[in-house]
């Protein structure tokens, strides 16, 4: 017989072995309530005629009271009574029908003494059949069936949770580990699939090589690393990066969240740490993958409350296991987090996870090889290159390339074109990072107010020398906004001057300033509202964290900020009341004077932002030559330095 044949007969006679399990008690139940309750009652009258209940024989009805005349007629010769007095059997001769015997039903008040009297003076037999009783021991049984059911049950189920982790017996496993084990890992992902991350790769590569040719390490010394702790913002990669050494590990992979570890049950978690570890002994060398570990291993005792008693009882295991008095030789554990400011100091020593790889956003080197790996299967035109999607794209993760790609493919297949253009690549950017495309705005004086806003940004981003130039303006609504201004930044800028920052103060209020001039101050709109709110932000940090103020270079922003419940209870400032005062006033008089500039730009170019603001309205988008080719009619446009990067062929 063919193996899924077999396993399809072992299900369907598993199935059944169930059916039968908890089908048969029932069954049982119900014949034993049929013979005690349903089935006739049998009896042998004094002169050996047999009969039978009332229900299932008498074949036609009579009222009490015609029982009654058929009395005084003579015409009944036998009555059976039974269920106490309730109803009756009795023959009755028909005079219609040659005076044959006819068997009838009659239901009686009760057993009356007068009736009996009545059937003595007729001379007619009768017999009083008594209810029948079940015996003692079959009541007993019934009493006992349920009970035994219920203890049958349970042993069905936990012989199920030993033979089948998977099923309903798993509610008997509350301390089991549910990691993924794989002997040999098969993601179907290797190093070599994994583009921009190069440094986080070589390290990773190492832990690799060291459980393929462990003497080649330990012959100078080295020790293997406890763990590896993969630290970078959402969608760069870590996961990709796990799945990547158990491709290409070859060795036992335990793969789970931090999640799982937790339950609502006290000491759960401890438990399972505690399988994890059991098991992972039993199989090393071996590697365990711990994703989102910030979910078990944060710090203990923080905030209102001194914090999760049952999670630090887990994060406590997890700490022993790791580097504890017995210790765990062979075992490598990988975590990954993107928030490493949360886990605790116990967990991040030397010992535990000896080394923290930063996976941070790729350069335009490492997005180009990553576009690279995720374009195999798209269709590009002839003009569109890999490197100009990786000019327009800083910031962007693996992930958000990858869904870039993947969304420029849709509006290709919803455009019915054949292959994926610049104009697609433009608008996947768009809706990635604004949000979908909204209906275009039809009132003549809010198009016309958008328009102006949005000029104004675009305005100060091209004549600011130090801001970055302007890739397009639109007043398309995206998302939540009516109308959008995108400037292109340099790629990879680490590190912003004082002049960088107020130009992109200056530019954020561009649109407050345009509405200030062209409308007057009473017209101005909330439309600026999340403008406003970035450049409080990034004057106050010019002010604390950036010395780039008046009152010196000084930090003036404490680093230990709780990120828990209670912060502002638990933490005190660092700074006096007259300091903060004075940071106030600094951060006042940044946003102020840069106010004030904006306003001069704006208003000496009045005639060019109206001209502008024209074109915008009938195109509804402009593109950055096209604004700037308009602007240079009416004023010089500063040449801003661009860094250039250069990429490895």
């Amino acid at each position: 017989m063919p193996l899924q044949s077999w396993k399809l007969v072992s299900s369907m006679n598993q199935k059944w072995r169930v059916l039968a399990l908890w089908f048969l008690p029932i069954a049982l139940v119900l014949l034993i309530s049929w013979q005690i309750l349903g089935s006739p009652n049998r009896t042998t009258t004094k002169e050996g005629r047999v009969t039978v209940a009332p229900r299932n024989t008498a074949v036609a009805r009579i009222s009490y009271g015609r029982f009654l005349d058929y009395i005084k007629a003579g015409r009944i010769t036998s009555v059976d009574i039974y269920e106490g007095g309730r109803n009756a059997v009795v023959e009755a001769v028909d005079p219609e029908i040659d005076n044959r015997v006819q068997r009838l039903r009659v239901d009686l008040p009760g057993l009356a003494p007068e009736l009996v009297n009545t059937l003595k003076d007729e001379g007619i037999s009768f017999d009083i059949h008594p209810p029948k009783k079940a015996p003692a021991g079959i009541g007993v049984l019934g009493n006992l069936l349920f009970p035994l059911i219920l203890i049958g049950g349970l042993i069905f189920l936990s012989r199920r949770s030993n033979s089948m982790p998977g099923g309903p017996g798993q509610a008997m496993q509350f301390g089991k580990t549910k990691a993924r084990f794989a002997m040999e890992a098969e993601t179907g992902v290797k190093f070599d699939d994994v583009a921009g991350v190069n440094e986080a790769k070589q390290d990773l590569e190492e832990v690799v090589t060291f459980l393929k040719q462990p003497e080649r390490f330990t012959s100078v010394g080295a020790q293997i690393p406890r763990g590896v702790l993969l630290v970078g913002p959402p969608g760069t990669g870590k996961t990709l990066l796990a799945k990547a050494i158990a491709g290409e590990a070859g060795v036992p992979f335990f793969s789970l969240s931090g999640s799982e570890f937790v339950e609502m049950f006290v000491g759960v978690g401890a438990s399972r740490v505690r399988d994890l570890f059991k098991r992972a002994k039993e199989n090393s060398p071996c590697l365990i993958f711990i994703d989102e570990i910030d979910a078990v291993g944060r710090q203990r005792g923080a905030g209102i409350g001194g914090g999760n008693d049952e999670r630090e009882q887990t994060l406590n295991q997890l700490l022993t296991e790791m580097d504890g008095f017995e210790g765990n030789s062979g075992i490598i554990i990988i975590a990954a987090t993107n928030r490493p400011d949360v886990l605790d100091s116990a967990l991040m020593r030397p010992g535990r996870f000896d080394r923290q790889v930063s996976v941070e956003a790729p350069d335009i080197t490492g997005r180009l090889s990553i576009l690279e790996v995720h374009s195999k299967n798209k269709k590009l035109e002839k003009n569109l290159t890999l490197e100009s999607i990786a000019r327009r794209t800083p910031g962007f993760t693996g992930a958000d390339l990858a869904n870039l790609l993947n969304e420029a493919a849709i509006l290709t297949a919803r455009r019915r074109k054949e292959s994926i253009g610049l104009a697609e690549i433009d608008d996947a950017v768009d809706r990635i990072i604004a949000g979908m495309e909204g209906q275009p705005l039809i009132d003549g004086r809010s198009k016309r107010l958008i328009a102006y806003h949005e000029v104004g940004h675009a305005l100060i981003g091209s004549l600011v020398k130090d801001h970055d130039p302007v890739q397009k303006v639109t007043v398309i609504p995206r998302g939540q906004a009516k109308g959008l201004t995108w400037f292109s930044p340099d790629d990879d800028q680490a590190l912003i001057s004082r002049a960088q920052l107020k130009a992109r103060i200056m530019g954020a209020l561009g649109g407050r300033a345009a509405e200030d001039v062209i409308f007057g101050y009473s017209e101005v709109t909330t439309g600026a509202g999340g403008d406003v709110q970035q450049v409080a932000s990034m004057a106050r940090q010019m002010v604390t964290r950036f010395g780039m103020s008046n009152l010196g270079p000084v930090s003036l922003e404490g680093d230990n900020q709780e990120v828990f419940i209670g912060r502002d209870l638990m933490t005190r400032s660092d700074v006096s009341d007259e300091i903060s005062r004075q940071i106030d006033e600094q951060v006042r008089f940044i946003v102020k004077e840069c106010y004030k500039e904006t306003l001069e730009i704006v208003s000496e170019n009045r005639e060019a932002m109206d001209k502008i603001v024209e074109i915008l309205i009938e195109k509804e988008t402009l593109n950055g030559d096209e604004f700037c080719k308009i602007l240079s009619d009416f004023t010089n446009i500063p040449e801003k330095e661009r860094f250039i990067p250069v990429l490895d062929n």
